[in-house]
């Protein structure tokens, strides 16, 4: 069966890849004769966090290229093997940059190409992303982006300032995310150093969410989630449980804070996005070379909570953070 469901995707993108490169191509001129750039995306799945990112990325090349770029937009409903029929056919199509929202769509499109560039986005950390020890923050390739990672010591120093009398902090992820082992790797100890008893508590994907975000809310008394995309699409099933078990929950972002958090430090997905279509501009208008092109983060972070899960733990929030709800 998954053999079948398998053949029926790939047949169903390819159908889809085709309606998207039936546009102009790159060789066909513009009015007025510019030539116009064909520029894949291709995005892990659909959340709130990468679907503003993504917006923010058409936003920059609509701004920089006008009627000279054509967009094919691919989701791969959190599937990474879907990601890699996506970049393969981008690559086969001859497009002039890919962009990867998302790690495992960065992956499969340096696998695809080493020729083509590829800007990623909501990246957390690029080295462990791309499997490079001595990263040094340019990849010498055909490989740049922006990074999503916000300060882990602010998002430790929120869960001081909110919950200072606490005793013990469970760091929740999926395993298969090495930006969120990351992330979990790089805040555990700040927590230590803080005075806390830290509890790690791993999923291997969607299917065990719901029991071992059970486990953690018995036996800890706050939860630190990463940027972690398996967590984001699963917002609902934890916060439901978290918040039956009145358990108060510190998120690595925004968008997902609106929905299972109770407050977080925080980039702007769109910002983020709308920068790595500037970098895209730089590379098809001005040749940028982007393997010198250094990874960009964010500029500005933002103190956030949920008014709504605030008022349901009785968390009281200083007035230096900004209220953020779901849509």
């Amino acid at each position: 069966m998954k053999k079948i469901t398998a053949i029926i995707l790939a047949l169903i993108l390819a159908l889809s890849m085709t309606a998207c490169s039936s546009a102009p191509s790159a060789e066909t001129p513009a009015e007025g004769g510019e030539k116009v750039f064909n520029v894949g995306i291709c995005q892990l799945a659909q959340h709130p966090a990468l679907d503003a990112a993504t917006e923010g990325f058409t936003d920059a090349l609509k701004e920089g290229l006008g009627d000279r770029v054509n967009i094919c937009f691919q989701n791969a409903s959190g599937d990474s093997a879907t990601c890699s029929i996506i970049c393969n056919q981008f690559v086969s199509d001859s497009v002039d940059l890919i962009m990867a929202n998302a790690t495992a769509s960065l992956q499969a499109a340096v696998s695809a190409t080493g020729d083509i560039p590829v800007l990623g986005t909501s990246i957390t950390d690029y080295g462990t992303a791309l499997g490079e020890e001595s990263w040094t923050g340019v990849s010498g390739k055909n490989i740049s982006g922006t990074s999503d990672l916000a300060p882990l010591d602010g998002q430790a120093a929120i869960i001081k300032e909110l919950f200072p009398n606490a005793k013990t902090v469970g760091v929740f992820y999926c395993s298969g995310e090495p930006n969120s082992l990351f992330q979990v790797n790089a805040i555990t100890p700040m927590l230590l150093d803080m005075g806390y008893e830290v509890k790690e508590f791993s999923f291997s994907d969607s299917n065990d969410v719901s029991s071992v975000i059970a486990n953690a809310c018995e036996e800890c008394e706050v939860l630190y989630i990463p940027t972690d995309n398996t967590a984001a699409s699963c917002g609902e099933a934890i916060n439901n449980v978290a918040l039956n078990a009145g358990v108060p929950i510190i998120c690595g972002e925004e968008l997902v804070c609106a929905v299972f958090g109770t407050a977080t430090l925080s980039v702007s997905y769109y910002d983020i996005g709308f920068e790595t279509g500037k970098m895209a501009c730089d590379i098809l208008l001005n040749g940028a070379d982007i393997s010198e092109m250094e990874i960009r983060y964010s500029p500005k972070f933002e103190k956030v909570y949920n008014p709504d899960i605030c008022k349901a733990l009785n968390v009281n929030v200083p007035d230096d953070f900004k209220a953020v709800t779901a849509n």
